[in-house]
């Protein structure tokens, strides 16, 4: 009779658990951070190990604020059912954010274990689960734990830095001076080096200078008309290209031909 109790106690124990577990991944469903709060603990402790924080609840209204999808096409899945052993339960989902039209997917799990009906521990854990490139696909290995808390960002903070630099080429064209380097970006944009660098590099699959030149290569393609009036090397310096071997190789990978043959077929619409 003894075990039968323990095990109905169990039973119940863990039933309580999931259903306070999908209302907490509900909330973020809903982007809801006030109803996130609501289900957390007085004395709660949130460990994100992507980023080697460890926050009790005075500091979790900015950390959901933070983290928790907002744009339209960002989305927040759960992509295996709620495993739940007592008063702790396991979920695993997927993050999805567009990072200068490039779309990364992070993978994330949470053990979260309940107490008096409320979340009192959750144990993050995140990694890019699908890059946006073949090349950055092969680089995953190297998304580490150490790296990624050495940046101090979130999947959606990484959304955010894309949108801001994205902002800033776009109103200040800084692309157009030959001598831009990641430094000056980072410094404009608020952000570190190195967190300028693992964006281009480990999320988006690009280097600093293929995003800069590609840049260039818009606003180039924008300048070009039929009927041209300056020469195509000099249309490449305005551009910011500070050497015509990296403008032509820049040309044929965008375009699969050198800029004369596309000119021509431009003059022939």
């Amino acid at each position: 009779m003894r075990e039968k109790r323990l095990n109905q106690t169990d039973s119940h124990l863990t039933e309580s658990t999931r259903e306070v577990v999908l209302r907490y991944h509900d909330c973020w469903e809903r982007r809801d951070v006030e109803a996130v709060l609501a289900l957390c603990h007085p004395d709660i402790e949130y460990n994100n190990y992507f980023q080697n924080l460890c926050m009790r609840l005075g500091g979790l209204r900015d950390y959901v604020t933070r983290t928790m999808p907002v744009r339209p096409n960002e989305f927040l899945d759960q992509i295996d059912r709620v495993r739940v052993d007592g008063d702790t339960a396991f979920i695993q989902y997927s993050i999805a954010i567009m990072l200068s039209g490039r779309l990364a997917v992070f993978h994330s799990s949470e053990a979260i274990t309940v107490r008096d009906g409320l979340v009192i521990q959750i144990n993050e854990y995140a990694t890019l689960s699908r890059a946006p490139t073949p090349g950055a696909a092969r680089r995953e290995g190297v998304l580490t734990r150490p790296l990624a808390s050495r940046l101090g960002l979130s999947p959606r903070q990484l959304s955010q830095l894309a949108a801001d630099l994205e902002e800033y080429f776009a109103k200040a064209q800084p692309y157009l001076d030959p001598e831009l380097d990641l430094t000056q970006v980072a410094a404009a944009t608020g952000y570190t080096r190195n967190q300028t660098s693992y964006l281009f590099n480990q999320v988006m699959g690009l280097t600093f200078y293929q995003y800069v030149n590609q840049k260039r290569l818009d606003y180039f393609l924008a300048q070009l008309r039929p009927a041209q009036e300056l020469s195509i090397d000099k249309l490449a310096f305005a551009a910011g290209f500070n050497s015509l071997s990296a403008f032509y190789r820049c040309f044929r990978q965008q375009t699969g031909m050198p800029p004369r043959e596309y000119l021509q077929q431009l003059m022939k619409k």
